[in-house]
């Protein structure tokens, strides 16, 4: 097809829907108002684990279904590359440059899960750089009161640099790093600024280009002072056990129940996973979220974000289950903590809305419901992070444990916090020096 018509194809697509969820809409219709007692109207409109949350009494005010853009510079760059990328017979991306990689997907194309979640890796909502500044998270056990958390936290950045397809600031498309040295993108949270026990605390992540070759990854011990490399299973678990093993902290403290593989709906490495095509589903997903900063959720003492505006969106279901041959399996290692998910994929912004976790037993184990707004600035009142055209922010997530009832939310921004406009996107900000691992300990150090 013409690139020229692709993003016309897609418009189509997106009335298709429409006209096909309307049976659905029947169920619900905006002005609704869900609470646990009429949960079953949207019993098949979410994920099993969300509709768990929504029976424990997280509200939903359902709102009409509103289009998501793509930035321009975004679209220019799908609509120049798109058509030569391609998967081989092992579900690898090659001759990708940037933008999306498969604007047009068929239902029966064998690799349309894994095209997919190439999707979902190769976003729009941030291609260059991303500062999201005083991210907080606050972890709760069932039957507690708002405001009454176990554990809070805060960390002062979520910085990313990407090396690969980039769209708006030098260089484009590419950066050298990413072909010379093949990194494909950084990320690090650093330094954790609360709980006070552990402030200095920080993770530098880098994903590389290479597909046989797994993350490289390392944390820092503000009590040692000293850097250590983790194992790419360690990022499966939990922060609260990563900090209490890097830092000798008894068990019960740094409580939370978000591993760094789960941050944005699903962060670990495209190829360590194989993928299952489980169907487009017309479903509910907070993505014009009225709040930012969110709220935490009155009605199920804080373990979720509400009300908050649900609409009716068409989302890729696709079941990730971890690769039994992983490099780290294969040298003795015990695997990835949370075996199998099913990931819920906006069409038309590809962020996960919702993840379903399951045990070694196939049991549901974790569910995640991720909040989000589509404007041009992340907060009302913002006098920086003010952009050209609208962007999807994620302001919230929630976690829980369906089994023990643990759960953490993280904000972003932080309610909380100093520089509440919190999402610089594509501004240029994060450098790769930033989240190098020698400058996540100077700043700690500092």
């Amino acid at each position: 097809m013409p690139r020229n018509h692709i993003i016309r194809a897609i418009a189509l697509t997106t009335v298709i829907f429409l006209a096909a969820a309307a049976p659905l809409m029947a169920q619900v219709k905006p002005g609704d108002q869900i609470t646990p007692d009429t949960a079953s109207k949207v019993a098949n409109l979410v994920s099993p684990g969300n509709f768990i949350l929504v029976r424990q009494g997280m509200r939903m005010n359902i709102v009409p279904t509103q289009a998501i853009e793509w930035p321009p510079p975004y679209k220019s760059a799908t609509e120049k590359y798109a058509p030569q990328v391609r998967l081989n017979d092992k579900g690898e991306l090659q001759s990708y440059v940037a933008g999306l990689p498969f604007p047009l997907l068929d239902p029966n194309d064998p690799q349309i899960a894994t095209k997919v979640m190439w999707n979902f890796s190769f976003r729009p909502q941030y291609t260059d750089d991303a500062d999201i500044r005083d991210v907080e998270v606050d972890s709760n056990r069932p039957g507690g009161a708002v405001g009454g958390e176990v554990e809070h936290f805060e960390i002062a950045h979520f910085a990313f640099y990407n090396n690969i397809g980039r769209t708006e600031v030098q260089p484009v498309p590419t950066d050298p790093e990413g072909s010379n040295g093949g990194i494909r993108y950084k990320f690090g949270a650093f330094p954790f600024l609360e709980p006070s026990e552990i402030r200095g605390f920080g993770l530098v992540r880098y994903r590389y280009v290479d597909p046989d070759i797994d993350d490289n990854a390392w944390f820092y011990n503000p009590q040692g002072r000293r850097l250590r490399r983790v194992t790419p299973e360690a990022l499966s678990d939990t922060l609260g056990v990563i900090a209490n093993a890097v830092n000798g902290g008894p068990a019960a403290t740094y409580a939370t129940s978000l591993d760094p593989d789960s941050y944005f709906g699903f962060s670990a490495k495209i190829e360590n996973y194989d993928y299952k095509f489980l169907g487009v589903k017309p479903m509910l997903a907070v993505i014009n979220a009225v709040n930012s900063p969110e709220k935490p959720c009155q009605f199920d003492s804080g373990r979720t974000a509400c009300p908050e505006n649900w609409e009716m969106r068409q989302l890729y279901a696709v079941e990730a289950t971890a690769k039994p041959l992983s490099w780290h399996q294969r040298l003795g290692g015990s695997g990835v903590i949370i075996p199998k998910r099913v990931l819920y994929v906006d069409s038309e912004g590809w962020f996960i809305t919702a993840s379903d976790q399951y045990d070694n037993d196939g049991k549901l184990w974790k569910t995640i419901a991720t909040y989000n707004t589509y404007r041009d600035r992340p907060v009302p009142d913002a006098r920086v992070a003010i952009y050209p055209f609208k962007r999807v922010f994620q302001i919230a997530l929630a976690d829980e444990d369906i089994q023990d009832g643990f759960s953490s939310t993280v904000y972003m921004p932080g309610r909380e916090a100093q520089d509440h406009e919190c999402w610089y996107i594509n501004m240029g900000i994060v450098t790769k020096a930033f989240l190098d691992p020698q400058h996540m300990q100077l700043i700690a150090d500092h």
